[in-house]
């Protein structure tokens, strides 16, 4: 979480150029380090130097002078994982009571009496403690936080049950063509299609993704069926955050060559600002390398 502190403070970031326009221009990461707070005196941000600042530590698989879309996706999602790992971190210095680092129902809920404590919250913080001990860990409370962005699959199939019972129009507890078509296709398709940065020419059809599906060919889809769609039909941050990479690419790659040029950024700087600058509002929350 403390990557580029700990980067300055070893003397690791040095000024670097690439082959093109970088080389003349003598972009310079130690010029921005003596204004490492990277605002001005009235306050506002300055995103030049923040990019600046930024592309060499992003440029690094390998450093060649571009971004792609790979280094952009590993940058943005370790972001991602940081945020959900900070609130996670805080919610438990907040609702551990007896201090010994895991969370029990009523330090989170203790609204909820035992009459209760049968309902949608128990079923997701039961899902969620893995080891079945009546608390949760931290990987376990971040689960239960974050459910969208969790590999536990118990998780994942409550999800996808819940999504199913409001896209099964006849109540059978499975998804016909029709009912995929009108109530899940689309929001798919949205996020996929987006995913791949294509025209949406060559994408599979409705009739196509549902047969794909359909493994057990018997022309319905239950909740297990529905698990390799489940990032798109639930995207948490960590798929916001692959799609955003794309959206910056999309939006100032001028030379279409699906890369990133410290020039290209610094031409479409303000597209940059929501993620050069984070607005958490916590003292103790560190100002992230982000981009």
């Amino acid at each position: 979480m403390n990557r580029v502190t700990e980067e300055k403070k070893s003397g690791s970031i040095k000024t670097r150029t690439n082959t093109n326009d970088l080389e003349k221009d003598s972009y310079d990461t130690e010029d921005v380090e003596d204004e490492y707070d990277f605002f001005s005196e009235n306050g506002r941000l300055n995103i030049t130097s923040r990019l600046i600042y930024l592309f060499p530590l992003i440029d690094n698989e390998p450093k060649d002078g571009v971004l792609s879309l790979n280094e952009l996706d590993n940058w943005n999602v370790e972001l991602a994982v940081d945020r959900l790992s900070y609130t996670t971190q805080k919610q438990i210095e907040l609702s551990d009571r007896d201090g010994d680092g895991e969370i029990s129902f009523y330090e989170y809920l203790p609204q909820f009496s035992k009459q209760d404590i049968a309902g949608w919250w128990k079923e997701q913080f039961d899902n969620a403690d893995v080891d079945s001990n009546g608390t949760l860990n931290f990987d376990e409370f971040y689960n239960f936080l974050h459910p969208e962005d969790s590999n536990n699959t118990a998780i994942q199939r409550w999800l996808l049950r819940e999504k199913l019972e409001r896209m099964d129009d006849d109540n059978d507890g499975k998804l016909n063509l029709d009912e995929f078509l009108e109530n899940t296709y689309r929001t798919y398709k949205s996020y996929a299609e987006f995913e791949d940065d294509g025209d949406g020419t060559d994408f599979p059809s409705a009739e196509e993704t549902f047969v794909e599906l359909d493994t057990n060919k018997d022309k319905l889809l239950e909740v297990e069926e529905l698990k390799p769609i489940f990032s798109y039909l639930h995207p948490g941050e960590i798929s916001y955050a692959k799609y955003y990479s794309r959206h910056l690419i999309h939006e100032a790659d001028d030379n279409r060559d699906g890369n990133l040029t410290l020039d290209e950024m610094l031409n479409h700087e303000y597209i940059f600002y929501n993620t050069v600058y984070n607005d958490v509002d916590d003292d103790d929350y560190d100002f992230r390398d982000e981009l």
